[in-house]
């Protein structure tokens, strides 16, 4: 299993984000990640100046959003969407996509939200990833 260090992570997207302004051959995988790197021009100013931001530490208690964690966080719900694990979020995603006029990104940042928190909670108790609250926070979101 691929597991990267914090300073790896950032890396790649990083590099994908000048491979992608060079019109450089992308992976699959720096594909699906260009794509999400473009949805995010907020971001755009740490990526294209990473000797300023690759080993910026973002405090989420100070306000912070740690734009490599977000990217990361969006790469991992476009897997789960790849494949539909956990089952159903395909159909959960679309049905947030219509709930707010067809925007699949917004959608996906309700997914995120669920993620996050889910993370958290694993954190928190030091218990393994709650796959049923993963679940349950997405059906909340949709009135299930």
């Amino acid at each position: 299993m691929f597991s990267p260090s914090r300073d790896q992570a950032r890396q790649f997207f990083i590099d994908t984000w000048r491979k992608f302004n060079a019109h450089e051959p992308l992976t699959p995988l720096e594909t699906k990640a260009a794509e999400i790197l473009a949805l995010h021009p907020e971001y755009h100013r740490v990526l294209d100046r990473p000797e300023s931001f690759v080993t910026h530490d973002w405090r989420p208690e100070a306000g912070d959003i740690n734009p490599f964690l977000h990217f990361g966080f969006h790469l991992a719900i476009q897997e789960q969407l790849d494949i539909d694990q956990p089952l159903g979020i395909v159909a959960i995603h679309a049905q947030l996509a219509a709930k707010h006029d067809g925007d699949a990104h917004v959608a996906k940042h309700e997914i995120l939200e669920c993620l996050g928190e889910t993370l958290w909670q694993s954190q928190r108790t030091g218990q393994a990833l709650d796959g049923a609250l993963y679940l349950q926070l997405l059906r909340q979101r949709v009135g299930q």
